[in-house]
């Protein structure tokens, strides 16, 4: 749905996007990562046509069909600019008005304020909202006009749990409605929640990209823990003894806690060959589990270069 080539900005001597490459899947929510200053608004306010770029292609829909399309973004800042002295309704007529919406206007505010669970609050002044309101009327308004892409920068910021879940509800709900979401937060266990592939930007370029699943597997540090009811230097032996099998990369030993780790890029393959050494040497494991790097981890491995 969305594809950056080459993208190119500076300001002054500055550059900001330095060649980037960027595919965002059509109907999936695409988490956008990276430290602040690595050039993810200057991105999302080149593709909503806010700022002009220097360099490099911006291609919305297939790019494979040589045709060009006309596709309708919507686009919420991290806080949402509102009239203070209307009410809910009010406003999304006013943003009907603006989009020149061409269908029945108050049907189409029910139906928003539904899908933000906003009936009630649509009655109040837009003055007295909180928060998660304010995010809440945000997405119902950049959503009335029924855009394939939605670009929603920071969310969930500054909101309580119960208000993240809820906002992350709703975009969940509206990207299953036909919508392609490019999610740009700090909070990536909201990302892992929802997204189904990811972005990560360094220093205006992209540094990896993909499926979260395929980026889990590739890029994930894997380990087994060990403990052992009783540990002896046969036991020991045979456990770091399976560094010379390839499914084995590194095994450590902490003799202060009585922690085998078992760094492997296979770990259920792994976990039956360390059976088989349990059964073979009569060694008897009291803890034994496999530990997967999260998202998180990752990502702060590749924001500092260390991926």
């Amino acid at each position: 749905m969305v594809t950056i080539r080459n993208l190119q900005k500076s300001y002054g001597h500055f550059r900001v996007l330095d060649g980037l490459d960027m595919n965002v899947p059509d109907g999936e929510i695409y988490g956008f990562l990276g430290k602040n200053g690595c050039g993810k608004t200057t991105t999302m306010n080149i593709l909503c046509n806010v700022i002009a770029k220097d360099g490099g292609d911006v291609i919305l829909g297939d790019e494979n069909s040589g045709e060009e399309k006309r596709i309708k973004i919507g686009y919420l800042p991290e806080t949402p600019s509102m009239f203070n002295f209307m009410n809910g309704y009010e406003y999304l007529r006013y943003i009907a008005a603006c989009c020149k919406y061409e269908g029945n206007v108050e049907a189409r505010v029910e139906e928003v304020l539904d899908i933000v669970g906003m009936r009630e609050g649509g009655k109040r002044r837009i003055k007295g909202y909180s928060r998660g309101m304010n995010q809440r009327m945000g997405i119902a308004a950049i959503i009335f006009d029924s855009p394939q892409v939605l670009v929603l920068d920071e969310p969930t910021s500054a909101l309580d749990p119960e208000g993240r879940a809820d906002v992350m509800n709703i975009i969940r709900n509206v990207s299953q409605i036909g919508a392609t979401i490019i999610l740009c937060t700090h909070i990536l266990s909201d990302v892992e929640k929802v997204a189904g592939s990811v972005g990560i930007m360094r220093n205006g370029k992209m540094a990896i990209e993909g499926k979260i699943s395929d980026i889990l597997m590739n890029y994930a540090k894997q380990e087994i823990e060990v403990k052992l009811y009783e540990t002896d230097e046969k036991s020991i032996s045979a456990i770091k003894g399976l560094e010379n099998s390839s499914l084995i990369e590194k095994v450590d030993y902490y003799e202060k806690t009585g922690f085998f780790v078992i760094r492997t890029p296979e770990p259920k393959t792994a976990s039956q060959l360390l059976i088989k050494t349990f059964e073979e040497n009569s060694v008897v494991p009291s803890q034994f589990r496999t530990v997967t790097e999260s998202l998180e981890e990752i990502y702060l491995k590749v924001v500092n270069g260390n991926a």
